[in-house]
């Protein structure tokens, strides 16, 4: 069988990518996917935490200040990445190493829990790097972007220009999962953010502050919300944003054919 990497244009395309990137957007996303970590990880302690695809570091930084973990380690694809979470001096961190996207250099169990948010949406092959995370660690915990929604393959350009080659509902997220042998063991969904979608429409697409925005930008928010919580959850995961689920080796791996 052919040794699998990521393809040469993916990582060149992410060699240099926390070079110049935007310290203040990263920290206001990683807050949030900080949120739904301890969320869904609360009442489960952890000695050793891997975070796979770890880009510059941010969530690291903040679980090492919440006291997530005594021990961390990071992989990530990115040459620029590594060398940005070795500068942030984390002292829970013990390793930082780059890796090909596929094959993690760790023993078999040897991560009590291991971490990949916003990830596998950009993954080639993402039943494989499945079965690398059920090998090294007892506990897998993944946040993807909702991205499915009716007409998606009208808007192929959008998300390609920011590298989701794979688009997740909660449900498609749960099948594959258990197709691969892991086991749900606590999920959550939210939206995005009222303060995050302000940076963005203000600060990166840089369009006029004003009052009305900002209230639409609340309103939409509050509405998903309260509509969340009377209908439950099945209209909650049409509304979300992001899907957060912490699952486990389950007792007996499926067969596929």
């Amino acid at each position: 069988m052919q040794e699998v990497n990521s393809s040469e244009n993916l990582k060149t395309a992410y060699d240099h990518y926390y070079e110049n990137n935007d310290e203040t957007w990263r920290m206001l996303g990683a807050k949030y996917k900080v949120e739904h970590i301890l969320a869904v990880c609360k009442g489960y302690t952890f000695d050793k935490v891997l975070e796979v695809g770890a880009g510059d570091g941010v969530i690291l930084k903040l679980l090492a200040e919440r006291g997530f973990a005594p021990e961390l380690h990071a992989v990530e694809l990115s040459a620029s990445g590594v060398e940005r979470i070795k500068e942030r001096n984390i002292a829970a961190i013990k390793s930082v190493q780059e890796f090909d996207g596929y094959h993690l250099p760790f023993e078999d169990d040897s991560m009590d829990l291991i971490i990949l948010t916003h990830v596998l949406e950009h993954v080639e092959h993402e039943r494989l790097l499945l079965r690398e995370l059920k090998r090294v660690a007892k506990m897998v915990l993944i946040e993807v972007p909702r991205d499915y929604r009716a007409g998606v393959d009208s808007r192929i350009k959008h998300f390609l220009a920011y590298g989701h080659i794979n688009v997740y509902t909660p449900t498609s997220l749960r099948y594959l999962l258990l197709t691969e042998g892991f086991e749900v063991v606590k999920d959550l969904t939210d939206t995005i953010a009222p303060e995050v979608t302000r940076f963005y429409t203000f600060n990166t697409l840089k369009k006029p502050r004003n009052f009305l925005t900002s209230f639409k930008i609340d309103l939409e928010h509050s509405i998903k919300k309260l509509a969340a919580a009377i209908f439950g959850k099945k209209v909650e995961e049409q509304f979300a944003n992001y899907y957060t689920v912490l699952c486990r080796k389950a007792d007996h791996q499926p067969e596929i054919f």
